[in-house]
This record gives C-alpha cells, sequence and structure tokens, in this order.
C-alpha cells in the first residue's frame, strides 16, 4: 500500500488572512506560499502520494460556487506544475461551517475516503495542517500529523510534528529518508 501526504490547502499550501488575500474565492486570489512546489515535489519524489483536503465553507455560504473551487483548483494544479510537483487527489467539504456534515474536517471523511480510493495505508501516512481541526482529523483517520505555519491559534494544539512551513516538513523527511538508507 501506499503512503499518503495530506495537506489542508489554505494556510499550508497558499497564503490566507495575508496583506494580499483573505479568503481564496477566485483563481486570482491564489498565492502559493514559499517553497511550496518545492515541499510537493519533494513528496511526490520520496513517493508519497500526495493529497489536498480542504473545507471550503464558502461554498454552502454562498461565496462561491464549486465551479469556481475547480478553477481554483485547475490553477493550483498548473501553478504546482510549474515545480514539476503533482497532486493525486483533492477532497473538499462544500457545507457551512456548522452544517453538522460526516465530511468536515475535524471529520476524517474526506481523509479516509481518498485512502480508500487511492490504496493508501493510513498508518504510513501523514495529515498537514495549520489549525486544530486539520490535526484532529489526522488523528481520528490514523495518521501521523504535523503542524505548519505560526498562527496565534495554534498553541496548545498537539500534533506529532510541528514545523514553520511545508517547505521546513519536507527537508526533514528528506533527511529522515537519508537516515534510512
Amino acid at each position: 500500500m501506499a503512503r499518503g501526504m495530506f495537506l489542508d490547502r489554505d494556510g499550508v499550501i497558499n497564503e490566507v488572512l495575508s496583506d494580499r488575500v483573505k479568503f481564496v474565492n477566485k483563481p486570482k486570489d491564489l498565492f502559493l506560499l514559499e517553497g511550496v512546489g518545492e515541499a510537493i515535489q519533494t513528496f511526490n519524489t520520496l513517493g508519497f502520494k500526495v493529497f489536498i483536503v480542504t473545507n471550503q465553507g464558502g461554498i454552502g455560504l454562498g461565496y462561491m460556487k464549486e465551479v469556481e473551487l475547480g478553477k481554483i483548483h485547475k490553477a493550483l494544479a498548473d501553478e504546482l506544475g510549474r515545480w514539476g510537483a503533482r497532486i493525486d487527489d483533492i477532497a473538499y467539504c462544500p457545507h457551512k461551517p456548522k452544517a453538522g456534515c460526516a465530511c468536515r474536517k475535524p471529520k476524517p471523511k474526506m481523509i479516509t475516503d481518498l485512502a480508500e480510493r487511492h490504496g493508501v495505508d493510513l498508518a504510513q501516512s501523514w495529515m498537514v495542517g495549520d489549525r486544530e481541526p486539520d490535526i484532529q482529523a489526522g488523528k481520528a483517520a490514523g495518521t501521523k500529523t504535523i503542524l505548519v505555519g505560526s498562527r496565534e491559534e495554534q498553541y496548545g494544539v498537539e500534533a506529532d510534528l510541528t514545523f514553520s512551513s511545508l517547505a521546513a516538513a519536507a527537508e526533514w523527511f528528506v533527511e529522515k529518508e537519508k537516515d534510512r538508507h
């Protein structure tokens, strides 16, 4: 079975709550965080299947339509392709934040569905997020967890590992792989 790298989108892959963007509701609002293209390409090279699992409550709230989200994800795939990086699949929850659905993080359904669809061993996989619901979803799915970033609300979130960025996490995996061989 394959190893998976499950990535939250906003705050892990792209900017959110920055000077340039508050929410990503259009492709023009998408700005990759520094080193993300190289990091995802590194995960690809290390043999991870790479997935995005993202709550997109803006759809349920009427700020964006699913067709627009598709355009955002196409722009994201194109941008990552410039780095030789690829995403194997994307799962998203379109429901309102308090809708009580089974797919919204911190529930693990997006992760477990992707794992089943792509033959991924969750015990050998990682969930990377910038907020507590991401970490809770990873733990509930049976993955190891990584918290990235430095937002204030991260205080007290208990992930298996913590890094300043996805790029820093990728560097750690490169070193870990060297130690294995």
